[in-house]
């Protein structure tokens, strides 16, 4: 079958973002560290809004009298919706832009982090954190889709190690800020807290987002096929897949140790905040440390990826039959260090490689495979402890490290091989570097 007919560039909603092309004067280095800043802002809300139920979890546990494995199940609810629009985002960013699509996410998810502080019994709960978990699902391909837009490939991966670094900022603001919260106002305040947060990063992005840079950046637009022929491409799956074993590493790891340093360890909440500082800043320094050598290794994944989940498999088990927290949260850190040295490295070939019309729904099929394991590792997890101990549970994450490791020698090694191994299965004629960039 011929190929559909490449229409115009100015009718092509998928080629750009729908804003006007940044002035061909403007400086792409204020452009791409004003892009930084404001989605670090936003993910950095985008995930101390979700953490915040692991921190008063054991509370809403106890006002609601419910199990490790009921616990866990308000924790996926979120997981479950957020993994399933994953892909409606991205076909929504590819459709109608990055930057309205962000806005919808981030007004949304603020909304329903609100509701959660209004929920009024276990079943109320669930349905808020569904709503929730949709919200902000749409959230990560327009977040891409973004930085693509606005940074060349051979920046992209520091820039969005940077962004991305949001994520260990969050895991230590958020301990400080919601433990003295809850004890003093009680849980539901930190939910309210956190969602105004959100209104104003809203208000700075639709203000202060640059538009996307001229096409002599950004690369030719390209032809438009099916979003069936995208989702039959069996190497985006197989990326998904290692993104599947990080996060069920990190999923499980921050998900349960809160409550486990509280509940079985005897640590009270405001020093479970405080110990859990070390792995969150050693994980920002790593995922920016894995973003930079991701550049400088031109997107060469396996020669990250397979040692350090070498080092993760090592240290989960002396981690979960650590005796101390001290060691606890030491071997913590170790793991917490391996798995977000591959973040980016696991990023890096698709979002170079991928065709600019299919970023949004490319990237949304490999954050799928991560949200799919952040939605199955909590509950599973609650069920394993309550049926054998924690110290199993914690040992089990071993499977995922196994997984990373394994899809990263099973994967194109490169941007360019990428680029082919995708053309070839969705009938995209493959782009070349000069088009890329």
């Amino acid at each position: 079958m011929s190929a559909p007919a490449v229409p115009p560039p100015h009718t092509d909603p998928a080629a750009v973002d729908r804003t006007a092309p940044a002035d061909r004067t403007a400086p792409a280095e204020r452009v791409v560290r004003t892009t930084v800043v404001l989605l670090f802002a936003a993910w950095l809300i985008d995930y101390a809004d979700r953490l915040v139920i692991n921190f008063v979890l054991p509370s809403i546990g106890e006002e609601f009298r419910l199990t490790h494995g009921q616990q866990g199940l308000i924790v996926s609810a979120f997981f479950l919706t957020y993994a399933l629009a994953q892909i409606p985002g991205g076909v929504l960013t590819d459709r109608f832009g990055a930057r309205r699509v962000i806005t919808w996410a981030l007004l949304a998810w603020s909304l329903f982090t609100a509701l959660t502080g209004f929920a009024w019994s276990f079943a109320a709960l669930l349905a808020v954190r569904f709503a929730f978990g949709a919200a902000e699902g749409i959230f990560p391909p327009a977040s891409m889709k973004v930085l693509v837009e606005r940074t060349a490939p051979e920046q992209r991966m520091s820039a969005n190690g940077l962004i991305m670094s949001s994520n260990a900022v969050a895991a230590i603001a958020a301990p400080l800020a919601v433990a003295p919260l809850a004890a003093v106002f009680g849980w539901r305040s930190a939910f309210f807290s956190a969602a105004a947060l959100g209104v104003f990063v809203v208000l700075a992005i639709r203000a202060r987002l640059p538009a996307p840079l001229h096409r002599g950046v950004l690369g030719a637009p390209e032809e438009r096929h099916g979003m069936r022929n995208v989702l039959r491409v069996g190497v985006l799956w197989r990326f998904a897949a290692m993104l599947f074993g990080l996060n069920l590493v990190l999923g499980g790891l921050l998900t349960w140790a809160p409550s486990y340093l509280r509940t079985e360890l005897g640590v009270p909440l405001t020093t479970v905040g405080a110990l859990m500082i070390l792995p969150a800043l050693a994980s920002a320094a790593a995922t920016i440390v894995g973003g930079r050598l991701s550049d400088r290794l031109g997107g060469h994944h396996r020669k990250l990826i397979v040692p350090s989940m070498a080092v993760a498999a090592l240290a989960l088990p002396a981690m979960a039959f650590s005796s101390s927290p001290i060691g606890f949260v030491v071997f913590a850190t170790v793991v917490v260090i391996a798995a977000s040295l591959t973040y980016m490295p696991i990023l890096a070939a698709p979002l170079s490689g991928l065709p600019p019309a299919y970023v949004g729904v490319g990237s949304a099929v490999i954050v799928l495979g991560g949200q799919l394991a952040s939605m199955v590792v909590p509950p599973v997890m609650g069920v394993i402890a309550d049926a054998f101990s924690f110290e199993v549970a914690f040992a089990s994450l071993v499977v995922g490290a196994i997984i990373a490791a394994l899809m990263a020698v099973l994967t194109p090694q490169d941007p360019a091989a990428f680029r082919a191994a995708f053309g070839a299965s969705a009938r995209i004629r493959p782009t070349t570097d000069s088009e890329q960039s």
